[in-house]
């Protein structure tokens, strides 16, 4: 049994999120997409946490379903992202966290303390505080020893814990002594496993990834799949089970199996360059050419290609890695010495079949034809046969799927906050080709 869990999501009272994302609106789409576990989000703000309090029932310690009985498959977890911007050495630092609670108490002593604090938890989900990451993990530690923080996204340029424009060089500078208690980090859509495997104080640090989904279409274009450490588990799982994975503690009883992914490229900060000037740098170009805009003259946005060079003690190539396919034909990327969770990298469902039909209209139509007949997405893009895709999609879907499981998919590049790309059957300058039997692109 495997358990795919989407962690880090936002609720309607979040800022730029939709309004239907309600506790069934994100259990409806965890159901359509095949994932097991979800985040509650945005448990610090009040009007959310009273829903919270009044739709959901503890299942297991620290996990939650819904009371009415809807949607019993899908859990829920207590985590939420807090967003820090604070000075520190001169320098103004934008970082953000995902954090897990343990159980309502503890929730609520934590809102109550963020209160205290003078911090302002009605105006948005992602709550805005003048804390510092040190100073934050110390306060939420004294409320709970079994809160738990992960760093968000840490490479997004403006947001993040090594972000080029407002982050750090280390854990260490961020958090301190507290620097023991950052167990895991989350990739961020630009970014995936290898480019974080580059990093050495994050060698034994868990590699995770989420959605950080807005809509409830977007849930699942990254998880974490969890599977059992042990022959004998049941399939009841608890709080403390997800945390000792995340810490890697080989007595807990499950383990992080691998993540799923954005191609990074996809990713809107991938490389750097200025949207509004309609730049866009590759890392050889920011070498050739520098970090200034030729436009306007100003700075560019520095990428996140970019910004894992400059902080990586060691470059991996597309040669060091290791390459493996399982029985379903889904390529796994693994490190050199097989020593870390691999990953898979995926196109969401309903983007490959907005390329096959040129139409959002029929997309969507489509989608609903596929999961009603072959099952939730992520079984139809990791697990089903290709003879039953064809069977229900057609032989271009069949095809779509074959490239992306064998990683052959060309990206266009994203960049300063424009979304890259994803090309299935053409090439950047629009032509037909044969994709299969073209070199992995990585």
């Amino acid at each position: 049994m495997s358990i795919i869990a989407d962690l880090h999501l936002h609720s309607k009272y979040s800022r730029a999120v939709s309004q239907k994302m309600d506790l069934k609106e994100i259990a409806f789409w965890a159901q359509k997409k095949g994932i097991n576990l979800v985040s509650t989000a945005d448990w610090t703000h009040p009007l959310w946490f009273r829903e919270i309090k009044e739709n959901l029932a503890e299942d297991t310690p620290g996990i939650f379903k819904l009371k009415d009985g809807s949607f019993p498959q899908i859990k829920f977890i207590l985590s939420t992202e807090l967003s820090s911007i604070y000075s520190q050495n001169e320098k103004v630092h934008r970082i953000h966290n995902l954090v897990f609670a343990p159980s309502i108490n503890a929730a609520e002593k934590t809102i109550k303390k963020l209160q205290e604090a003078g911090v302002n938890l009605i105006a948005d989900g992602r709550p805005t505080l003048g804390i510092s990451c040190k100073n934050l993990l110390e306060l939420l530690l004294s409320v709970d020893e079994n809160i738990f923080l992960i760093p968000c996204h840490v490479w997004t340029p403006w947001f993040s814990l090594y972000g080029s424009k407002s982050g750090f060089d280390s854990i260490e500078e961020a958090f301190g002594n507290y620097s023991k208690y950052i167990y895991a980090v989350e990739t961020g859509l630009s970014s995936d496993p290898v480019m974080n495997w580059q990093i050495e104080e994050l060698k034994n640090r868990s590699i995770i990834s989420f959605s950080d989904a807005h809509s409830g279409q977007k849930l699942g274009r990254e998880a974490t799949v969890f599977i059992p450490n042990s022959h004998n588990f049941s399939g009841i799982f608890n709080y403390y089970d997800i945390i000792k994975a995340f810490r890697q503690e080989k007595d807990g009883r499950l383990k992080i199996g691998y993540t799923i992914e954005f191609f990074p490229e996809e990713g809107k900060y991938h490389w750097s360059g200025h949207r509004a000037c309609q730049i866009r740098y590759s890392p050889k170009d920011i070498k050739e050419k520098g970090e200034i805009c030729p436009v306007c003259g100003k700075q560019l946005t520095i990428g996140v290609e970019n910004r894992v060079l400059a902080l990586s003690q060691k470059i991996l190539t597309i040669e060091d890695l290791v390459f493996l396919k399982n029985k379903y034909d889904v390529t796994f990327v693994y490190d050199p010495e097989k020593k870390r969770p691999p990953f898979v990298s995926l196109v969401p469902l309903l983007e490959i079949l907005q390329e096959i039909n040129q139409s959002p209209a029929k997309a969507e139509k489509e989608y609903e034809k596929l999961i009603e007949n072959l099952g939730p997405e992520f079984e139809i893009l990791l697990k089903k046969s290709y003879d039953e895709i064809e069977k229900i999609g057609g032989q271009k879907l069949r095809l779509a799927i074959e490239i992306v499981r064998r990683r052959k998919v060309f990206v266009d590049p994203g960049y300063d906050g424009v979304f890259g790309v994803v090309k299935i059957f053409k090439n950047e300058n629009g032509q037909q080709k044969n994709l299969i039997n073209q070199e992995t692109l990585f």
